[in-house]
């Protein structure tokens, strides 16, 4: 089992910066893979970022170059570095693992606003 915990989501103006981070119960290398989703209001849930165990990264074609995710083995911690945000940037951001079975954090809430 794994209980994953984000913190770092904000207010924020357009351009600026951000840092999630994704607090998880046991070794993240022992977690197959790692992912930042994202929920804005009325729209889907949608991957933004992926690292698998071998450290391979993929990004959503929104958030390339401007996203990166990232992961610190001492912590245990999974991180999103968010630069150059924009307003359709705003939504709820989740952690998600996939260990044998799927789990979820509870969210955190990222605006872009000014």
């Amino acid at each position: 089992q794994v209980q994953l915990v984000e913190s770092g989501g904000g207010l924020v103006q357009p351009g600026g910066s951000l840092r999630l981070s994704c607090a998880a119960s046991r070794s993240i290398f022992s977690i197959q893979t790692m992912d930042w989703y994202r929920q804005a209001p009325g729209k889907q849930r949608e991957l933004v970022a992926t690292i698998t165990r071998s450290g391979t990264t993929t990004y959503a074609d929104s958030v390339k170059d401007r996203f990166t995710i990232s992961r610190d083995k001492a912590k245990n911690t999974l991180y999103l570095q968010m630069n150059s945000l924009k307003p359709e940037d705003t939504a709820v951001y989740y952690c998600h693992a996939l260990y044998y079975t799927a789990y979820w954090g509870q969210g955190t809430q990222v605006t872009v606003s000014a």
